[in-house]
């Protein structure tokens, strides 16, 4: 646990234009990302469109990104399905990788399990796989709060922490503030990592990071730093950059067009979700130059 802490990016999937996984492109991506100052990778995530891929897609997925961290930083491997039985099944297939942990979703389909559904949910995931849990709280109509996530915690020891993901900082502070000493929490509110890390965010797992992950380790070290005129510069910038990734719902897209502005095979979105606009792609590369990556 002691090396899942600091700027973890989550990493794209480049697709190609027939939507199969372009494997050659996905090592030299976690290179860079690594070379860039990553403590660690996560894979098929959001950023990653996990809930396009399929269990065999994503043990390919993961399986390319550990050969190419060579031991250089862990990889987590997201699991984004709608039922344990499947959940289990994802992290059976990845257990002999050697992961650092899996970042799991909650069940997010139409009916929404009960706390009591919701704790077993990852008390049978943990047990069955014995992997390491990093719970993705990031469905809006499953969001579970501080308290229900530090009861899973406290419940399932193999959960090690939670992505908090949502625009509320308070929702992050008031599971900081509470949750057991030795669980981590990390922030995936990328607008605002700044005051995350500052509030003591164990670090991020957001998909700014992807996009730059440079300036990203750049603020997160200012900050441990205590140079907090330097980590307000950054994140003015970084805003800026989160700005023009966001608006139009295709957010994997345009965190892709940023990588690909940056040298780095990204390939395709995988349909239905549509390229960075004209709009979008411009914005995105002006916030760049700015943070003098491009």
């Amino acid at each position: 646990m002691s090396n899942l802490s600091g700027v973890i990016p989550p990493s794209t999937t480049p697709f190609d234009d027939a939507g199969n996984i372009q494997i050659s492109d996905v090592g030299p991506q976690i290179s860079w990302l690594i070379e860039q100052g990553a403590n660690a990778v996560a894979v098929g995530g959001s950023t990653g469109e996990g809930q396009t891929l399929d269990a065999g897609e994503t043990r390919d997925l993961v399986t390319a990104a550990i050969d190419a961290a060579a031991g250089r930083a862990p990889v987590i491997a997201g699991i984004i399905c709608d039922s344990t039985r499947e959940a289990v099944k994802r992290g059976k297939m990845v257990a002999d990788l050697g992961v650092a942990a899996l970042q799991v979703t909650p069940v997010h389909y139409l009916f929404r399990p009960g706390d009591d559904a919701m704790v077993e949910h990852f008390r049978t995931l943990a047990g069955e796989t014995g992997q390491k849990i990093i719970i993705y709280n990031v469905v809006p109509w499953t969001y579970l709060s501080p308290e229900l996530l530090i009861r899973i915690m406290t419940e399932v020891p193999q959960v090690i922490g939670v992505k908090q993901s949502a625009g509320d900082l308070k929702q992050l502070a008031d599971l900081m503030i509470d949750a057991p000493q030795d669980k981590l929490i990390f922030s995936a509110v990328d607008a605002l990592l700044y005051p995350s890390y500052a509030l003591g965010a164990h670090g991020s797992i957001a998909a700014i990071l992807a996009a730059a992950p440079g300036p990203s380790v750049k603020l997160w070290d200012a900050v441990k730093a205590g140079d907090h005129a330097t980590a307000l510069d950054l994140h003015v910038m970084l805003l800026r950059l989160w700005n023009a990734l966001m608006p139009h719902d295709n957010l994997p897209a345009a965190t892709k067009y940023a990588q690909h502005l940056q040298g780095v095979p990204s390939g395709l979105p995988r349909q239905p979700m549509p390229p960075a606009s004209a709009d979008q792609q411009a914005n995105v590369k002006a916030a760049l130059v700015r943070l003098g990556v491009i």
